[in-house]
């Protein structure tokens, strides 16, 4: 096949293209330039930018396979920095791997693979298609440590058949071990950090430069209203969070964590751990890799990245999932509620403020 292979620059997408090309395929790489490459220039832990790209065009040559750099600057600004800030400031907890996913890694470049005439995208992600039905599915990662089929839930049901994630059945040392046997220069290098924009390791900064609305003070209180201290912007803060609250971090003898972030009001609720638990959520901009269930769905709703699927029931109305947890859950706004049957993916969307 022509197979067309996102390469970041990291050891995962580069063992990818050399597993591809060892297989016999025609193996083009291309990779995204997302953000000011100057700034992150020698910064580790950084991706799509700088060193990375240089990464992946040696790895490219080593490969002796074609390599492109697209400048996706501007459209990544617009569809995932500006979407991080003005999630923040509406009090949120954004994810913005899933945003890359859904509005550059698998609408542009698969596009542009299939203007290359690809029979296939394929990328490092730990996640796997299968069948099911006689249809493609997405489904989990073999190794759970790994899995990142959460990050991914906002992947078009018709471009599943079109997708290759050959690392799902690996666990990262087998990875690393076929970087070392293929003689790639990316073996030992160490995995991107989540939030790849943020030279300075400090979301906040980034979102107060960007909306310095998020940077104003307001008061921190109790559910009831009590004032217990200020807080230094709404940035800063979110849900389940108990570290960052100075004077408002305990209310008598009980601890405090954030309950809920009222962007309108710059306000921060608090209370103790026991409060954060809610059975029911809604969560909008659903995307469902099945028919849309015409009754209510029983399933297992995974609502953070690390947190394991937890057995819940959701109910579609035709433009929101109303999602009811069997047992209580922390939950976020801005996060993602990902429903699974077992290993394989139903669908997902964004939790919306109660």
């Amino acid at each position: 096949m022509r197979v067309v292979v996102a390469m970041s620059g990291g050891v995962d997408s580069s063992v990818v293209a050399a597993l591809m090309a060892e297989a016999g395929h025609e193996v083009i790489g291309i990779t995204l330039q997302l953000y000011d490459h100057g700034a992150a220039v020698g910064r580790k832990g950084a991706c799509c930018a700088g060193q990375d790209i240089h990464d992946a065009r040696r790895v490219a040559d080593r490969l002796g396979i074609d390599h492109y750099v697209l400048d996706m600057e501007a459209r990544f600004r617009a569809a995932v920095i500006a979407d991080f800030a003005d999630s923040y400031a509406r009090g949120e907890t954004p994810i913005p791997c899933v945003r890359c996913n859904q509005k550059l890694k698998f609408v542009d470049l698969l596009a542009v693979a299939r203007d290359l005439g690809a029979d296939a995208l394929a990328t490092g992600h730990y996640a796997r298609i299968v069948e099911d039905a006689g249809e493609p599915a997405l489904a989990v990662a073999a190794d759970a440590a790994r899995d990142q089929s959460y990050f991914l839930f906002a992947t078009r049901r018709e471009d599943l058949a079109f997708l290759r994630f050959p690392l799902g059945d690996m666990t990262k040392d087998r990875v690393r071990s076929h970087a070392t046997r293929l003689g790639l220069p990316v073996a030992d290098k160490p995995d991107s950090q989540d939030i790849c924009f943020v030279p300075s390791g400090s979301y906040a900064d980034l979102v107060t430069k960007l909306r310095p609305e998020a940077a104003e003070s307001g008061e921190i209180v109790t559910e009831d209203g009590r004032v217990l201290g200020r807080h230094r912007g709404i940035a800063r803060y979110t849900v389940g969070q108990a570290k960052g609250l100075g004077e408002a971090s305990r209310d008598g003898e009980q601890r405090m964590h954030v309950l809920r972030v009222e962007s309108g009001a710059r306000r921060v609720v608090v209370g103790p751990r026991a409060a954060l638990g809610r059975n029911k959520l809604e969560a909008g901009e659903v995307n469902w890799l099945i028919e849309p269930p015409a009754s209510p769905l029983r399933c297992a709703a995974k609502l953070r990245g690390r947190e394991a699927p937890a057995p819940a029931s959701v109910r579609w109305d035709g433009s929101v999932a109303h999602v009811t947890m069997d047992a209580p859950a922390t939950v976020a706004p801005g996060q993602a509620a990902v429903f699974y049957d077992g290993p394989r993916v139903l669908g997902g969307g964004f939790i919306r403020a109660a």
